[in-house]
């Protein structure tokens, strides 16, 4: 849990973008939005995942990939926070790892352009859905091992990506760390985000208590395969604070006042109430 209350507020964004498989034209996409954000009073901006790319196939992805340290679109991300003086959860890039797949990985950059902290997203979309669309994330991706909080002056920041949505546990984990505001950038399918988007992330912000911020893909990318958007901002009391819908992309912006983490969790203080018991 957190050390004591927080007080305040943050002016938000969340982006949602159409993400192409070129990473030059999508990081210009996204500086655009970027910079929308700063002129709206943004102080901490929020991307999609596979916010340089989004391209079909295991081959494809991976000819797209860097190691994290020759990333373009990371050196951008740092330019763009200095330029703009932003803190940014960029979002996921494919970053090479070392045996042969990519990590889907995030990173915090704050209005210096430093890199804070990665999280690499622990749990993998390997489904195969009724209308016949197939994914294997895990053949391309090499899952996380480690969840991550990171300290900012808005207090602690969990990160989260996309398909971890779905296993509560950690974001259980996130908040008992001292997460007060976590970020769920995704690029969900039509079908699983009519059915279950909007439902999931308020129920995460009503179990933990925090601030959620879900920036989205939106439309039909590289191949033809479509995402649904809807970037959210979710209040810790569960409310749908602000929508990006399913058609374009955009900047959401609001203020998050922090003292309703608090708020939320004297109400219902279930982060308190874990018990240990014997499996079924």
């Amino acid at each position: 849990m957190a050390p004591g209350p927080v007080t305040g507020t943050l002016r938000a964004a969340v982006l949602q973008m159409t993400a192409g498989p070129e990473i030059a034209a999508n990081m210009d996409a996204a500086a655009r939005l970027l910079r929308q954000a700063r002129d709206q009073g943004a102080q901490f901006a929020t991307l999609p995942e596979n916010v340089a790319r989004m391209v079909q196939g295991r081959e494809r992805v991976l000819a797209g990939a860097y190691q994290e340290e020759a990333h373009p679109a990371l050196a951008r991300f740092r330019d763009l926070a200095a330029e703009t003086g932003l803190w940014l959860m960029t979002g996921t890039l494919a970053c090479l790892t070392d045996d042969g797949r990519a990590a889907n990985r995030c990173f915090v950059i704050d209005p210096a352009g430093q890199v804070l902290a990665r999280y690499d997203k622990l749990h993998m979309f390997d489904v195969e859905l009724a209308n016949g669309e197939r994914y294997r994330e895990s053949a391309t991706f090499r899952p996380g091992d480690s969840a991550r909080v990171v300290d900012t002056p808005w207090g602690g920041l969990g990160l989260t990506v996309c398909y971890d949505v779905r296993f509560p546990q950690l974001f259980r984990a996130l908040a008992k760390a001292g997460a007060r505001i976590i970020t769920v950038p995704s690029a969900f399918t039509v079908p699983t985000g009519r059915a279950h988007w909007h439902v999931l992330l308020r129920a995460r912000a009503i179990e933990t208590g925090c601030w959620i911020l879900a920036p989205a893909q939106v439309g039909i990318h590289d191949g033809g395969r479509a995402t649904y958007g809807h970037a959210l901002i979710v209040s810790p009391w569960g409310e749908v604070v602000a929508d990006a819908g399913g058609e374009a992309p955009g900047v959401l912006v609001a203020d998050l006042d922090l003292s309703k983490v608090d708020e939320a969790r004297g109400m219902v203080p279930s982060l308190l109430h874990d018990r240990a018991f014997e499996g079924p």
